[in-house]
């Protein structure tokens, strides 16, 4: 079953999204507890831009000087990078 639905996953192209989706839920283990506790992943778009929302304006400076670091964690082991770009939101 397992070897089925990746193949159907890469015939069809979807593998990709199913690469960059997981980025969500591996949020916290991906860029630490500490960013994760005031961040949160709202979406990742098909040209991997990945919004997040951010708790304080503070945080979202820093974390906009951390972006490169953050990229390089969000797409560590990947060969085709998962997210290319950060955006940053208040959190409402």
């Amino acid at each position: 079953m397992g070897d089925a639905l990746k193949s159907f996953l890469d015939q069809s192209g979807l593998q990709t999204r199913v690469s960059q989706a997981a980025v969500v839920p591996d949020w916290a283990e991906l860029v630490g507890k500490q960013i994760a506790a005031v961040t949160e992943p709202l979406r990742l778009t098909r040209d991997g831009t990945l919004f997040v929302a951010v708790s304080t304006n503070a945080w979202m400076s820093e974390l906009a000087l951390m972006e490169p670091q953050l990229l390089q964690a969000l797409n560590a082991g990947c060969e085709t990078p998962r997210v290319v770009r950060l955006h940053w939101r208040l959190m409402r």
